[in-house]
């Protein structure tokens, strides 16, 4: 086996499961990405994956790389550049056990980021909630348990990967009630729950009999949910809902726009945005400032406070139609 080769194991079995500690979606998401980098550098070296060298690897390799991600997969510049974390993570280790290798390495690793445009964030309206959480049929076991998922998605702002991975034992509704979850970088929180989420998994719970440990939302075969199952459920609620809510059509709803609807909830309420980071569980308050740059209303209201006293507080309102349609441009 090539110095890669060996290095590569290493870098899975010591550097991320040992060193490191990381989660399973994490050592899955470098799994795929040097996956594909290998086949990638197989086709173009002419070798198989097992006989690729460090050197095989080299900037302009890893750069045609990342263009083929981009142009032939489709994939978008975060995705790109994720792709990129990871091959520069496991460059940054060979570093360590091979310096022969060095100068290879250090252009891998000068490879930049790309820049990408920041769009703002889309969230759900407490009517289009209200829509989205009555699409479900509660008259059917899964429609129940949809009901309950989704509104403790809705409520608490989890992410996906923490809702799938809820179990009995981590809903607690007593005094204090409130559901705790692990996050990424494997760091646990406490969310605490509103009385209308309490009745909605009270009654679930008393309907979902099992062992602490079996998940919260299981299949109907009693295995946790897949991330796919869950957005192809709310795929399928978001279209039905649409139809009673039509402003939904206009949004792409995903699971992460359950967790905007949170944050942004939360945030009109008045709450800090460094409670807000705690509630979400982001490492960096710096993430949650783009809930300040989405809502308006937050920045009206700074606006009249800022306005001379002699002038009506408020946004400019055109006074006739063609004022209205050249501020509708």
């Amino acid at each position: 086996m090539t110095g890669l080769a060996t290095t590569l194991q290493a870098f899975f079995t010591d550097r991320l499961v040992r060193q490191r500690q990381v989660s399973a979606n994490t050592i899955q998401a470098y799994r795929d990405t040097l996956r594909l980098l290998l086949v990638f550098a197989s086709e173009r070296q002419g070798k198989s994956p097992v006989r690729l060298d460090i050197d095989d690897l080299d900037a302009p390799l890893i750069g045609a790389f990342l263009d083929h991600l981009e142009r032939e997969r489709q994939n978008g510049v975060r995705t790109r550049n994720a792709r990129l974390a990871a091959i520069r993570s496991l460059f940054r280790y060979a570093a360590l056990r091979h310096p022969e290798h060095a100068a290879t390495i250090e252009r891998v690793l000068a490879i930049p980021p790309k820049r990408f445009e920041r769009r703002l964030v889309t969230w759900l309206t407490e009517a289009e909630i209200d829509a989205l959480l009555a699409a479900p049929d509660r008259a059917t076991w899964t429609g129940r348990r949809d009901t309950a998922l989704f509104s403790l998605a809705a409520q608490t702002g989890l992410r996906a990967s923490e809702l799938i991975g809820l179990t009995r034992a981590d809903v607690q509704l007593g005094a204090g009630a409130h559901v705790s979850c692990t996050g990424k970088g494997r760091k646990q929180r406490i969310t605490p729950l509103t009385s209308g989420t309490i009745a909605i998994l009270r009654a679930w719970l008393a309907e979902r009999a099992g062992q602490p440990g079996d998940p919260l939302f299981p299949t109907q075969t009693g295995r946790g949910l897949s991330r796919d199952a869950l957005e192809r459920r709310l795929a399928k609620y978001v279209a039905e809902a649409q139809v009673k809510c039509p402003t939904m059509a206009k949004k792409r709803v995903s699971m992460h726009v359950l967790r905007h609807s949170a944050a942004m909830r939360l945030l009109r309420a008045g709450i800090d945005t460094s409670v807000i980071a705690l509630w979400l569980g982001h490492e960096q308050i710096e993430t949650t400032q783009i809930y300040l740059h989405a809502d308006l209303q937050i920045k009206e209201r700074a606006l009249e406070r800022t306005a001379p006293i002699t002038m009506k507080p408020g946004r400019f309102r055109p006074t006739d139609n063609l004022l209205a349609f050249l501020e509708a441009l």
